[in-house]
């Protein structure tokens, strides 16, 4: 993958390796557990994509979307089952969305407060449409006064969900099919950070706690709704980074996952699995302003989330290549040190981003490489003239 690309390949480039991406796809696969998986749509950010991800195996079943305008896109492009993962407001795509499934289409609002769901309800009556509502609810865990996990749901007890189940059952325009719990502290945190041993020790005993007591809470929650007569269709658990652990809760019907198929830099700091490098971007060198220098020409796609050097694209090819500490990686160019390399002004250098699908939106295309060679190009969202957030 990362050597001898084209001669006339125009740089930069976003590039997919199809062995490792579909080597994977079926790593993931392997991992389901009897259970099925859904994709989550924001690690990946390309319509063929997530179209060769189904056709790899049977065990990948729907979507879970990050935007109202993304799930009726992907509905209109031949999707179904369709999970928003967060809730929304917008009114106009809700009402589009409620049109949609009362034309037979599956999409699937999230809603943690009785204000979203008074929300959904005033809308989808005023279409005469539907709206499949699932319930999120907090995985998080404490310790102490530390909170271990993501800020997401209000909703942490049996009683909780129970109260807001039970007004979505009595609303004639929605439909209530589940809950989803994504224990963000098991599946996107890093315990294998370079350099970091004492917070690598903390976050794995945090993890191993952790695991008991989202296993409990999700129990608890799925036994009293069953009581309640309120049976969901699905139970949504876990990301790439839990799969091991959420694929063994008997309760979950559903595990999602997203980042594993790119596998980007941040998947190299988890100690309990490893993915095959899939997706990288390569830069073309532009100058060379000093001995051993070479600066490329863009490069500036720093990951989301809390600053640091684990968010920052780093160079893998050729090997040996460092960002400059003062410059790092540029909006318009990038600087590389090779202490033993040698290139020329025009040569390629390849990068890994820190995380998956955000690296889609600054290409409009994925170029797909096999035996060094490109034998396809996979429009991305941002190719088909789409953004979403």
């Amino acid at each position: 993958m990362t050597e001898n690309l084209p001669d006339d390949l125009s740089l930069p480039a976003l590039l997919l390796d199809l062995d490792a991406f579909d080597q994977n796809c079926k790593m993931i696969a392997e991992k389901a557990n009897g259970k099925t998986i859904r994709i989550a749509s924001k690690s990946i950010r390309s319509v063929p994509v997530l179209k060769r991800i189904f056709e790899s195996n049977e065990v990948f079943k729907g979507l879970m979307c990050y935007s109202p305008y993304e799930a009726i896109f992907l509905a209109e492009q031949g999707f179904d089952d369709i999970l928003l993962g967060y809730p929304c407001w917008d009114p106009e795509a809700l009402a589009q969305i409620a049109a949609l499934n009362g034309a037979g289409k599956q999409i699937t609002c999230m809603v943690d407060s009785m204000e979203q769901i008074r929300h959904l309800n005033k809308i989808s009556e005023k279409v005469n449409g539907l709206i499949f509502v699932c319930i999120d609810v907090d995985m998080s865990t404490t310790f102490g006064s530390l909170h271990f996990g993501v800020r997401r749901s209000p909703l942490k007890t049996e009683n909780d969900v129970i109260r807001l189940a039970m007004v979505i059952k009595d609303s004639p325009n929605l439909k209530f099919l589940g809950v989803m719990g994504y224990e963000a502290q098991i599946a996107g945190v890093g315990d294998r950070l370079p350099s970091q041993q004492v917070k690598n020790h903390v976050v794995t005993m945090l993890k191993k706690k952790s695991i008991h007591t989202i296993k409990r809470r999700r129990e608890r929650i799925v036994r009293a709704l069953e009581k309640e007569g309120l049976k969901p269709v699905l139970v949504n658990g876990g990301g790439t980074g839990s799969l091991n652990t959420t694929s063994k809760e008997e309760c979950v019907t559903e595990l999602t996952a997203g980042s594993g198929f790119y596998s980007p830099l941040l998947f190299d700091y988890y100690r309990d699995f490893h993915f095959k490098p899939a997706l990288f971007f390569a830069l073309q060198v532009v100058r060379k302003p000093a001995s051993n220098i070479y600066t490329c020409l863009g490069g500036g796609y720093i990951a989301s989330g809390p600053h640091g050097k684990d968010k920052v694209p780093q160079p893998v090819y050729p090997p040996g290549g460092k960002l400059l500490s003062f410059e790092g990686a540029g909006e318009v160019q990038t600087p590389v040190y090779y202490e033993r390399e040698t290139l020329e002004i025009g040569d390629p250098i390849i990068f890994r981003a820190a995380k998956a699908g955000e690296i889609c939106e600054r290409f409009d295309e994925i170029l797909c490489v096999d035996q060094q060679q490109v034998v396809d190009r996979y429009l991305t969202y941002r190719g088909e003239g789409k953004c979403f957030l």
